[in-house]
């Protein structure tokens, strides 16, 4: 912002925000660390730490699996939000009232890959998501793998990045699906709490008299 009467610059408002969250979010990665080395041990895959950028998913850090087949994604590596568990992860943690107004503003030939975000086959899969806490990739992005993932919320409630375990399909069956959900939903349930966010349901917002 410029001072006409100093002929000075200084850092805005909007700025500030921005280089605040950024900050935060920094500091935010050796915290969730901790929890996913956490995770690793209990579920005994490879745990992933992710957040949205745009139109896709960026990856930040990983805990490798001990086992000797694994799960590999390197930290700034990207991959469309339809086809990730933290992608549908994040996008069903978003207000569905807002996720729906920001889908009526795109305008997707029916031949984009993304269009697959406007069917109702995938809103399903996002309420089912909304309504069990977590969300699956099944084979989705490389044959043979799964993930399960769950949402990590600021302090307003927001989503703010999403945890997935990541393994072979043969160690990832149907039937570890859900306690592998419970494993990174809490994990998720435990970072928001200690980094200082709140679940969407906690937040309480001032009644205005009328």
């Amino acid at each position: 912002r410029f001072n006409r009467s100093t002929n000075l610059w200084s850092v805005g408002v909007q700025s500030f925000v921005v280089g605040n969250a950024f900050a935060r979010s920094r500091n935010f990665v050796p915290l969730a660390k901790i929890f996913m080395r956490h995770l690793m041990d209990q579920a005994g895959e490879t745990v992933n730490l992710a957040t949205q950028d745009n139109e896709e998913v960026v990856y930040l850090a990983q805990v490798e699996s001990r086992e000797m087949m694994r799960a590999f994604v390197r930290p700034g590596a990207r991959s469309p939000m339809y086809c990730s568990a933290v992608g549908k992860a994040l996008l069903a943690a978003q207000p569905e009232a807002e996720f729906m107004r920001a889908m009526k503003q795109r305008s997707l030939a029916l031949d984009d890959p993304k269009a697959i975000l406007l069917t109702p086959e995938f809103l399903n899969i996002l309420k089912n998501v909304r309504s069990c806490g977590y969300a699956l990739d099944d084979e989705e992005q490389s044959i043979g793998m799964r993930c399960v993932a769950s949402v990590i919320y600021d302090e307003n409630g927001d989503p703010l990045a999403a945890i997935s375990v990541s393994g072979p399909s043969a160690r990832i069956t149907d039937e570890r699906i859900p306690i592998l959900g419970a494993l990174v939903n809490k994990t998720c349930g435990d970072i928001t709490a200690d980094f200082g966010g709140r679940l969407p349901g906690d937040i309480e917002y001032p009644h205005h008299a009328s």
